[in-house]
Order: C-alpha cells, then sequence, then structure tokens
C-alpha cells in the first residue's frame, strides 16, 4: 500500500468535505447535521454488507468511499462545533488498537484468535 499517496488522498477529501461546507459550499452539505446524516450512513453501511455479499468489488470500492465521506463530514460538522477534530477520532482509534493488541504491540503472546 503506498501509505504516502493515500495520506494525501484523505487530505483531499477532507479539503473538499471543507469546501462544500464552506462558505461559498453546497446548501445541502451546508444544512447538514450529525442526526441529518444518520439515515444516509446507514444506508451506505447496508450497501457496503449488500456488495460483499455480492461479491461486486467495484461497488463494495465505490460504497466504502461513500463510508469515508460520512466520516469525514461529521468530522467536519465535530470540527465546526468545536467538539473535536479528525485527528482526535485518529488517536483514539490507533491508541485503541495498539492496547487491544498487546500480542502485536507488547511483549504478549497470543496462542489463539480468542
Amino acid at each position: 500500500m503506498d501509505k504516502e499517496k493515500a495520506a494525501k488522498k484523505f487530505v483531499k477529501l477532507l479539503e473538499i468535505v471543507e469546501t462544500l461546507r464552506g462558505p461559498d459550499g453546497c446548501p445541502w452539505d451546508k444544512e447538514q447535521t450529525h442526526e441529518s446524516l444518520l439515515p444516509y450512513f446507514i444506508e451506505e453501511a447496508y450497501e457496503v454488507m449488500e456488495s460483499v455479499d455480492d461479491e461486486d468489488w467495484k461497488t463494495f470500492q465505490e460504497e466504502l468511499g461513500d463510508i469515508l465521506l460520512h466520516i469525514a463530514l461529521q468530522a467536519q460538522i465535530a470540527k465546526e462545533d468545536e467538539k473535536f477534530s479528525i485527528v482526535d477520532s485518529l488517536d483514539t482509534v490507533n491508541e485503541k488498537l495498539v492496547r487491544r493488541h498487546p500480542h502485536v504491540f507488547g511483549d504478549k503472546q497470543a496462542s489463539a484468535s480468542f
């Protein structure tokens, strides 16, 4: 995986979402709230499941992008509301993964998948 390329593209997504919600952005995007986006997020999650069930990998790729869009939108709204930033969410998940995997990132041994 080209991590640098992925990071640049993720930053581009964040910039696009910030523009869409900015002063000259899209009226629909600007009026969205955490709550108003939830039904769309659930719909996208079901579409991810369906694409995996159907082994439709092109659609799966697209639906994962839609989920990333929802994450970026929710994070942008939280940033605007001064609740937290996407960096805070990334820190939280990174710390959680390391903490939950001491057999990989620490000195513990794992003999089974639990």
